[in-house]
């Protein structure tokens, strides 16, 4: 029975190799991924038991991602084939200095997208109640989310239902807000994420998006943090540190702040860039993985560590050990500020 359930979209990803345009390209290379995926592939990386929960089409790609998902050790037994859908795509150029890495998005319609609420037996049919959720939480301890869901999902109960059985069912929950602005407003996010957060546990945010979303400013991260916890009621708030001088050199850390007023920083990282998407999904996985043994400070050393050697991994999947997290980890230790 898996610890953690993770709810969300992976697309295919297709990126023209050698630095090339999309324009130029006359080949791609395939890779899967997608936040919450990404996300449980690190938990399983570690040790824990994951599942990924999402609906994609019973075609050769929607096939070709649930056989990458059973590759990575997460269970796919909550993946709903459909008939409805499309599986979504998304385009990667990867830059250099002076020239930016950029993504292109082709996910409209998606067969998670079309997800409907209400379901009460998970072989009832797609429609409608796509997910029969105390089957999926039945025995698991944590719920993983992200805003990219919340974002893309058209009936726009079907989160707030999954965070609600979640809770019934005794499990912790985590967001990472990861607002896009490609797929919806501030407002509209603000609107949707501010009822969502006040049934998570652990949000991880950065001050901007805080400030954009929410209206919520201040001095510094824990500032920032404070206000976060006590308007939504959140127990942990975590945020990556990242300085980026050049497209393929870049600083990595992890800060977090917990609703007794206690302020944590990680060592940083320097890194040598082959794949940066991922980083913040590895991250979150290290901190689950603490947080699930009751440890926070523990969590974001690991989520920064792995952070940071998931930059040097092509694809969006964090294919780390164990064994490489603690070695990054030695002699490295958390700086609290009271």
């Amino acid at each position: 029975m898996p610890d953690v359930i993770c709810f969300g979209e992976a697309m295919v990803r297709l990126a023209p190799p050698h630095f090339q345009r999309i324009e130029q390209a006359r080949t791609f290379d395939v890779e899967v991924g997608g936040a919450e995926l990404n996300t449980a592939v690190g938990l399983v990386r570690l040790g824990r038991e994951a599942a990924w929960v999402s609906a994609v089409p019973d075609n050769p790609l929607g096939r070709l991602v649930v056989n990458r998902v059973r590759e990575t050790g997460v269970s796919a037994e909550f993946v709903r084939l459909t008939e409805d859908g499309r599986c979504g795509l998304y385009f990667l150029e990867f830059g250099a200095s002076p020239r930016a890495s950029s993504i292109l998005y082709d996910r409209k319609e998606s067969s998670i997208s079309q997800a409907e609420p209400g379901g009460t037996s998970f072989w009832a049919g797609w429609k409608p109640g796509t997910f029969d959720w105390p089957t999926v939480f039945d025995g698991a301890k944590w719920l993983h989310v992200t805003g990219i869901t919340a974002a893309i999902l058209e009936h726009r109960e079907v989160l707030p239902e999954a965070l609600t059985k979640a809770r019934e069912a005794g499990l912790k929950v985590s967001i990472d807000l990861n607002y896009r602005s490609k797929l919806w407003t501030p407002g509209e996010a603000g609107r949707v994420m501010s009822g969502l957060l006040k049934q998570c546990d652990l949000l991880i945010a950065s001050e901007p998006d805080a400030e954009q979303l929410f209206g919520i400013n201040g001095a510094d991260f824990a500032d920032v943090a404070e206000q976060l916890c006590r308007r939504f009621g959140l127990r942990y708030v975590a945020g990556v540190r990242r300085t980026t001088p050049l497209v393929w050199r870049n600083t990595f850390a992890a800060v977090g702040y917990d609703a007794k007023g206690s302020l944590y920083e990680t060592a940083s990282y320097e890194v040598e860039i082959v794949d940066r998407l991922g980083a913040g999904d590895a991250l979150a996985a290290g901190l689950i993985h603490g947080l699930l043994d009751g440890d926070f400070e523990t969590g974001l050393d690991y989520g920064a560590a792995m952070g940071a050697i998931k930059h040097t991994i092509p694809g969006d999947l964090p294919w780390i050990n164990k064994d490489e997290v603690e070695a990054v980890l030695s002699g490295q230790g958390l700086r609290i500020k009271r």
